[in-house]
């Protein structure tokens, strides 16, 4: 693959055939073990201009190419797996690894982890860099092979410097000095290229070479962009000039990896049509390097229904190889029958979250998320999928700052201020074509069937008024069942009250019954119960336990009716096993259930749900905190089926995946009136929302919390929200804000005389004053926090409380009186299994023993800490403890070992990306 399109058995060669046989097998190589539709295929070989029997010489190619496979043996003498048809297209069934280009793939991400030592880094990346074999994809041609192949060109060149790095970091400069002349020779204007030649040239002793390599570069630069050399190319010239540069010194670690988002929904099945606006599509994307901003393509507007979101993923899908950043969508709910529009802060911190930012890296304040967004994507290519829009602004804050980035948005409106303010390319989607319609139900039902019967093919395309996401669902029930003649088909359609006139409106709200109520009338009774009960699920989504409860059924029972639905293309399944209903097919529903259903029957629908959510939530906090102070939930309603989580690291993965169900089962909570249920569901989410940094969901939730515990007067559920209101604006940096409610709930708890709540509630008044500078005052409260404790006979809150005495005794100048209180923490937590604690206290014992000039019993309780956290993988608290570590080994006076340990602590903090990284930095430099 790293070179001309080959068949290698052993040491032979098989010739695969001529360039278009062999641009097919490398259009299936590159996605070696995944299904590539024809359509994909077609455009990966021909392109836009594909001959009219593409299709036909396409299988020829693939044919010729699975007899190639068939008959080549492999060296353990057994055959190669063969192409196979599956009903999403081709795919190669190979192993990915014996794909040069996979492997090579591989053995770069390998030599990246963070355990690989320096050694086995630098010949796995020697390994790599040899299977490249001159120009990827030689004698080939075409828009796809070019966008591959200056793919392959960028990952080659990173390889090389992470290649060119690891050989300098184990001391072997004089390997890299010839590959990387010759890559700069190349690469001219590359600037980490340049800094690698000239750092290994000086570790060579050929300075003078180093520096006229550097004004070499400076030249190229100024002549080619009129610009002056980047600030670490500089400082490493004046290094090397002034000889501060230790010629045995390391090169600097490697940065932190960049995290390639990859969010977009899987592409369309059948997709056909909309020749003319793909086409418009890749028009502006080839002209976007003319343009001084990001382009957005913001019309991909039209009527609910008829494709937007279709026509947006497939043409992402086809270009995503051009945006070798990443690839980011969300859907903005725009239009929602429940109103619940997402807020661009919400999608904000999603892009955030998908770019692996830390939390506590993320700014609080929203305008420095969408800055910290923008920043991300300055310098990357990364196509930007705003799905469903409701304005332009809801949109604005979500467009990137800088040029290389494009913008789809689709939305039922024109969005025309953003077409006045930031340029953008409107595109309208009208209803399909005949043709185009007629090809949509030939790709799902196949051409002879629709051949055979065309004026029943005209009527039913009539009938659904050349709206794709009605011919989509006809063509489902027409796929279940292949014996169904299509004039039956467009007999029902034609005697089923209603039309879609609705469609032509702004709203296009859900007059569709002509077409929805032909395959919901033809699903079993089982099947047609639980779609109309998904209307009253708040949404956006839902997995098949939530569905089990919603539907009062064991789980086992509802799957094959999701699958029933599924197949009716009434809902659509995704990714992680969730469902999710078109707007118009959920507002449909909805209908059906108010019009068809028991109102106690759809109240207690909503009553499992919503305790399901509350139940399962319980379960993962405790898993996230096992020693956290409890509440009592309220009964759980008959029908329902909480999930079973293990561990906290499925606890962790479902508060994930049901992050945005959750914000809405809390609204919907609000909206019939169950308060208990706010407030408890929120107090569940506190420490996942903490540990995410989601703090303005988490006062979101909280502020609804506290609204719904007034209107119940319950004090209890008051004092949980005042506390968990306080925790995110203590998060947020807003200390008066956070003191406020922390006083608030204090005086809450006080009243109720919980023990355990109050001494929560102190722990983090202590938390707040330490912020604030007075740490007497903190010191107060943590001692009333462990006297609170000790009443409550609360062992665990015991252990924390007299960690936080000691920390803040030592912060005060009291060190004897830090380590006795920390002694005595230590013992409680290792009685009871606290292991976070228990590392927590043997830092804080390790900063008292560093204070008290003791600095051999400090390393040791640092080590302590370490081997800890490291049986957790807390990576910013090992960051934290070696830090402390290294500044104990530069006091004993180990200059050596300190400057070791703080290059580990560097690693780590570049690697989470934390700007405490820069003090580490400082006082490796010092």
């Amino acid at each position: 693959m790293l070179g001309q399109v080959q068949i290698r058995v052993a040491a032979r060669v098989v010739p695969v055939g001529p360039p278009q046989q062999c641009a097919v097998l490398a259009a299936l190589a590159i996605d070696a073990g995944r299904p590539v539709s024809v359509d994909v295929l077609v455009d990966r070989v021909w392109g836009p201009a594909a001959p009219p029997r593409a299709r036909r010489t396409l299988h020829t190619y693939v044919t010729r190419i699975r007899r190639l496979l068939e008959h080549s043996d492999t060296t353990d003498n057994r055959p190669v797996r063969p192409v196979r048809r599956t009903a999403a297209g081709y795919v190669l069934d190979i192993d990915r690894l014996r794909v040069d280009l996979h492997r090579f793939r591989d053995l770069v991400r390998r030599a990246g982890e963070s355990h690989c030592s320096g050694d086995r880094r630098a010949a796995m990346l020697r390994e790599a860099l040899d299977l490249w074999h001159g120009e990827p994809l030689t004698g080939l041609s075409g828009r796809w092979v070019e966008r591959t192949r200056e793919r392959c060109r960028q990952q080659h060149l990173d390889a090389v410097l992470a290649w060119a790095q690891a050989e300098l970091q184990i001391g072997n400069p004089i390997v890299v000095v010839g590959p990387l002349t010759d890559l700069l020779d190349e690469y001219p204007l590359v600037e980490p290229l340049a800094g690698a030649l000239m750092r290994a040239l000086h570790a060579t002793g050929r300075d003078a070479e180093a520096v006229d390599r550097y004004a070499t570069t400076r030249q190229r630069l100024a002549d080619e962009l009129g610009v002056e050399p980047g600030a670490t190319l500089r400082a490493l010239h004046v290094a090397i000039l002034r000889g501060e540069l230790d010629r045995a010194a390391p090169a600097p670690p490697t940065a932190p990896t960049r995290h390639v988002p990859a969010q977009l929904p899987p592409d369309v099945y059948g997709f056909a049509g909309r020749g003319g606006e793909l086409d418009q599509l890749d028009t502006i994307l080839d002209r976007a390097a003319e343009q001084p901003t990001a382009v957005v393509i913001s019309a991909l507007s039209g009527t609910a229904g008829v494709g937007k979101t279709a026509l947006a993923v497939h043409w992402a899908h086809r270009v995503a190889d051009r945006f070798g950043d990443g690839q980011l969508y969300v859907n903005l709910r725009g239009f929602g029958p429940g109103g619940s529009v997402m807020n661009p802060a919400e999608a904000v911190r999603g892009f955030l979250d998908a770019f692996a930012v830390p939390p506590q890296q993320v700014p609080a304040g929203v305008d420095a998320q969408i800055g910290l967004y923008r920043s991300l994507l300055a310098g990357r290519r990364v196509l930007v999928v705003l799905d469903n829009a409701r304005d332009a602004d809801q949109v604005r804050p979500l467009l990137p700052g800088a040029p290389g980035c494009l913008v789809v948005v689709t939305s039922r409106n024109q969005l025309p201020g953003l077409v006045a303010t930031e340029g953008a390319r409107p595109i309208a989607l009208d209803l399909l074509p005949v043709d185009e319609a007629r090809q949509l139900l030939s790709r799902r039902l196949g051409p002879a069937r629709v051949a055979g019967e065309l004026p029943a093919v005209d009527e039913i395309i009539t009938r659904c008024a050349r709206l794709p996401l009605a011919l989509a669902i006809v063509a489902a029930r027409a796929a279940i069942d292949p014996s169904l003649p299509l004039a039956t088909l467009a007999g029902e359609l034609r005697d089923t009250r209603g039309s879609l006139d609705a469609f032509a409106g702004a709203d296009a709200a859900i007059d569709a019954r002509s077409v929805f109520s032909s395959s919901y009338r033809a699903l079993s009774p089982g099947a047609s119960r639980l779609f109309r009960l998904l209307g009253v699920h708040p949404g956006p989504d839902i997995g098949l336990p939530a569905a089990a409860s919603l539907d009062g059924t064991p789980p086992a029972q509802v799957g094959p009716l999701l699958a029933e639905l599924t197949r009716a293309h009434l809902v659509a399944k995704q990714a992680q096993g969730r469902y999710v209903l078109h707007d118009l097919l959920r507002a449909y529903a909805a209908e059906l259930a108010h019009a068809l259903d028991d109102e106690d029957d759809r109240n207690a629908a909503v009553r499992r749900v919503l305790d399901h959510y509350l139940q399962t939530a319980h379960r993962a906090a405790r898993l996230l905190d096992p020693h956290r102070d409890l509440i009592t939930l309220a009964d759980v309603h008959p029908g329902t089926t909480p999930e079973e989580l293990g561990d906290e690291a499925r606890a962790t993965e479902w508060f994930t995946v049901e992050h945005a169900v959750l914000l809405e089962v809390v609204r919907l909570a609000v909206r019939v009136g169950f308060g208990t249920h706010t407030w408890q569901l929120t107090w569940t989410l506190t420490d996942f929302f903490d540990r995410g940094g989601h703090w303005q969901d988490q006062i979101t939730a909280h502020t609804a919390a506290l609204a719904a515990a007034r209107r119940l007067a319950d004090r209890t559920g008051q004092a949980y929200a005042h506390r968990g209101l306080a925790r995110a604006y203590a998060r947020q940096g807003r200390e008066d804000d956070a003191y406020t409610h922390y006083r608030e709930a204090l005086a809450l708890f006080c009243e109720l005389g919980d023990h355990t709540g109050q001494a929560y509630t102190h722990r983090g008044l202590a938390w707040v004053c330490e912020q604030k500078g007075r740490c007497g005052e903190a010191l107060r409260h943590a001692q009333q926090a462990l006297e609170l404790y000790r009443i409550a006979g609360h062992r665990g809150g015991q252990a924390r409380a007299l960690n936080s005495v000691g920390w803040f005794h030592t912060l005060l100048g009291d060190h004897r009186q830090a380590l006795t209180h920390c002694q005595q923490a230590i013992v409680l937590h290792r009685e009871i299994g606290d292991r976070p604690g228990e590392a927590d206290t043997w830092d804080s014992l390790g900063y008292a023993h560093h204070q008290l000039g003791d600095h051999h019993q400090a390393a040791v309780c640092y080590e302590h800490a370490l081997e800890l956290i490291r049986g957790f993988g807390d990576r910013y608290s090992e960051a934290a403890v070696l830090n402390h570590l290294g500044d104990t080994r530069r006091a004993a006076g180990d200059i050596g070992e300190s400057q070791r340990i703080w290059q580990r602590t560097l690693e780590i903090l570049d690697q989470l990306g934390h700007p405490e990284a820069e003090q580490v930095r400082a006082k490796l430099a010092g």
